[in-house]
C-alpha cells in the first residue's frame, strides 16, 4: 500500500468516479470537493469548493462513453482551466484512456489529426503534465510540449495471466499487425510463442477479412489488444483462431470501451473469457467478463511524480 501523500489535491470528473475513489484510497488522501454539472442548455459548469492555491493538483478523468465522451473532455479542460485561474502550482491530467487516440495520423486525404488537437487543447487550458495508459499510438507523446508519462498495463496483464490462466499449452495472439510489438514483448517475458492475425478493413470499425499467421492447433489462445470498442475485431479473431484448431480463446484488452453492438457481439461470441482493465467504466453484463484493477499503478505514478521519483519502475512492475 502506498504511503499517504501530503500537499496533493486530487480532483475527479464524472467519467469514472469508481476509479478515482480507488486511487484516492490507495494514496490515503480524500478527493477534493468539486461540483461538475451541466446547465439545462448542456453547458458544463465547474466549481472547486476548496483552495488549490500553490498546490500540486491531479485531475482524474478518462476518455469514455458513447454519448458523453465530448462532455467529459470538456469537463477536463474546464477543470484544468479552473485550477489554473485559481493559482494551482502544477496541474497534472490523469487520463487512463486518452480520447481520440485512434486519430493520430493523416491516413487519407483531408483527415484531421485529432489527437494532436486534444494535446493542444490540454496545454492551452493550462495542463503541466499528463499521465495516461497504453496509448493507442506512442507517438502521441510527441504531440505535446509538456511531459507525458505513458504507463503500461503489461505488468498487470502478466500477473493476471500467471495467476488466472497459466502458460501451459498457451500461445499469445495479436489481432492485427499494429499490436505485434506489444504481444511480442509479453510473449518474450512469458517464454511463449505468438501468432499474428492480418486483417483487411473496408472502412473503420468493420473488418472484411482475416488471415492467421502461426500455428494455434489445440492451444489456449490469449488474444491481446490495447482496446475493444465495437468488438468486431475480437469476435472475428476468435472465430478465425477456433476455425484453425484452437482449443479456446481468451481476450485481454486494456481499454474495454464496449460501445455500439459490442454487448450483443460479446454475448454471442465464442470467446471463453473477456478480460479488461478498469481504465474505463464497464457497464455491460457478461458472465465471462473479468477485470484487472490498474488503480495501484496510477496511484503509484501520482505518488512518484509528486515526490520526484522515477516512474520507469512501473513499466516493468505492477504494485501489489
Amino acid at each position: 500500500m502506498a504511503t499517504a501523500v501530503n500537499s496533493i489535491k486530487l480532483l475527479a470528473g464524472n467519467s469514472h468516479p469508481e476509479l478515482a475513489e480507488k486511487i484516492s484510497q490507495r494514496l490515503g488522501i480524500k478527493l477534493s470537493k468539486i461540483g461538475v454539472y451541466q446547465y439545462s442548455n448542456q453547458e458544463t459548469s465547474v466549481t472547486i469548493a476548496e483552495s488549490v492555491r500553490d498546490e500540486d493538483v491531479y485531475i482524474i478523468q478518462t476518455g469514455c462513453g458513447e454519448n458523453e465522451i465530448n462532455d467529459f473532455l470538456m469537463e477536463l479542460l474546464i477543470m484544468i482551466h479552473a485550477c489554473k485561474t485559481a493559482s494551482a502550482r502544477r496541474i497534472t491530467a490523469v487520463i487512463p484512456n486518452f480520447p481520440y487516440a485512434r486519430q493520430d495520423k493523416k491516413d487519407k486525404s483531408r483527415a484531421p489529426i485529432t489527437a494532436k488537437l486534444i494535446a493542444n487543447l490540454l496545454q492551452t487550458a493550462g495542463c503541466h503534465h499528463v499521465i495516461t495508459m497504453d496509448l493507442h499510438a506512442s507517438q502521441i507523446q510527441g504531440f505535446f510540449r509538456i511531459p507525458v508519462d505513458n504507463l503500461y498495463a503489461e505488468p498487470s496483464v502478466l500477473r493476471y495471466i500467471k495467476e488466472n490462466i497459466g502458460t501451459e499449452n498457451a500461445i499469445l495472439v495479436s489481432p492485427d499487425a499494429g499490436g505485434a510489438k506489444r504481444v511480442a514483448s509479453i510473449a518474450d517475458k512469458l517464454d511463449l510463442n505468438f501468432a499474428l492475425i492480418h486483417k483487411e478493413r473496408q472502412k473503420a470499425n468493420e473488418v472484411s477479412k482475416m488471415v492467421l499467421v502461426g500455428d494455434v492447433q489445440d492451444k489456449t489462445c490469449i488474444l491481446i489488444d490495447d482496446m475493444a470498442d465495437t468488438c468486431g475485431t475480437l469476435v472475428k479473431a476468435a472465430d478465425t483462431l477456433l476455425d484453425n484448431g484452437a482449443k479456446e480463446v481468451i481476450s485481454i484488452v486494456t481499454h474495454g470501451i464496449f460501445s455500439g453492438a459490442a454487448p450483443e457481439r460479446l454475448a454471442n461470441s465464442r470467446l471463453s473469457k473477456i478480460v479488461c482493465s478498469n481504465t474505463v467504466p464497464v457497464t455491460i453484463e457478461n458472465d465471462r467478463l473479468d477485470q484487472i484493477d490498474v488503480s495501484p499503478t496510477l496511484a503509484e505514478a501520482i505518488r512518484r511524480l509528486h515526490n520526484g521519483e522515477s516512474i520507469s519502475y512501473l513499466f516493468t512492475n505492477a504494485p501489489a
